[in-house]
């Protein structure tokens, strides 16, 4: 029998990694820009992340931790890197007009090395043996729960039991679900993504809508690899340690056609799927099979939302492409 009270919050903790990534990247493609390096730029705000927390800890001598410092510093970091990947793929994307699926890769490929090249110093500055980083005491911080959640027994583990970013995840989700559906921002950045000929005919700068838009998905994105590192992984950071939850992260976007509320329960569903197999007794094959379910459940919703042919589950009509004020 499968233990719900166990599995649940063990599904949403490695779902919000994945609903902050997906959440950036559906306003991202809401502007037409098709941003493949959300895996990258998740590693990049995790390592800043990582060594404004190494660099706090290190000036204390001993000294006790102050919470908002320890809390702002890795978080004003974090988000500082992935506006820096956001900025560095507009100009790339949006004024130099280069091709965003190459841009993307390279974003994310540039991302990894990124960090395995900052985590691996960091290593070698504390001697360790291992080759990772424990940030235990910034991580206290950032793992703390509502004080009563133990008291509540089955509903306070599943509901109340997780860090403030678990719950920032949920509420950046359906604060932008709501922006995108019923605000005239949400309106004319849709209309970018869907029709910037006509966008840009009615009078919107589409290159501000896109450079904003894109650099807060990077920022949103950002965010989860910060609460992996410092959530999930207890402070711990190694490299490479990510695994496939940014490509996970850019599967959900399909799987939820492009509805940042969707996503919001989705991925408690991806996270369960992804670890389901450590619940389910069975064999190593079988294992690998389990690990396979969200990439399949996708596929499944792809092909069966193509069938359907509905305007609404299709993505914005110009995603991916360079937008030319003189094709109009």
């Amino acid at each position: 029998m499968l233990d719900v009270v166990s599995f649940v919050p063990r599904a949403v903790a490695q779902g919000v990694p994945l609903l902050y990534g997906s959440t950036g990247e559906i306003i991202t493609e809401k502007s037409g820009n098709l941003n493949l390096g959300i895996p990258g730029v998740m590693y990049v705000g995790a390592i800043c992340g990582v060594i404004g927390s190494f660099l706090y800890e290190r000036s204390l001598d001993g000294a006790q931790i102050n919470a908002a410092l320890g809390l702002l510093i890795p978080v004003a970091c974090c988000l500082v890197g992935s506006l820096l990947m956001g900025l560095l793929y507009c100009f790339l994307t949006v004024t130099l007009r280069a091709n965003q699926n190459v841009t993307g890769l390279a974003m994310t490929t540039f991302g990894v090395g990124f960090g395995n090249f900052f985590g691996g110093s960091l290593i070698k500055l504390t001697g360790a043996q291992v080759p990772s980083i424990a940030l235990s005491a910034t991580s206290n911080l950032f793992r703390r729960s509502l004080p009563f959640a133990g008291s509540m027994g089955w509903f306070g583990k599943c509901f109340l039991s997780y860090g403030f970013l678990a719950y920032i995840a949920f509420a950046a989700a359906l604060a932008a679900s709501y922006v995108l559906e019923h605000t005239r921002v949400g309106l004319q950045l849709r209309a970018v993504g869907e029709d910037p000929a006509t966008a840009d005919s009615a009078g919107i700068n589409l290159t501000r809508y896109k450079y904003v838009a894109t650099c807060l998905g990077c920022m949103i994105a950002g965010l989860g690899g910060l609460y992996y590192v410092m959530d999930y992984a207890n402070g711990v950071w190694s490299n490479d340690a990510f695994g496939d939850r940014g490509w996970l992260a850019l599967a959900l976007v399909i799987f939820t056609i492009w509805r940042p509320k969707v996503s919001a329960i989705a991925s408690v569903l991806f996270g369960g799927l992804y670890i389901l197999y450590v619940f389910i007794p069975s064999g190593p094959a079988v294992k690998e099979l389990y690990k396979m379910l969200p990439y399949v459940v996708t596929i499944v919703v792809l092909v069966l939302s193509s069938l359907r042919n509905q305007r609404e589950n299709q993505p914005p009509e110009s995603l991916g492409l360079p937008y030319f004020r003189e094709e109009r």
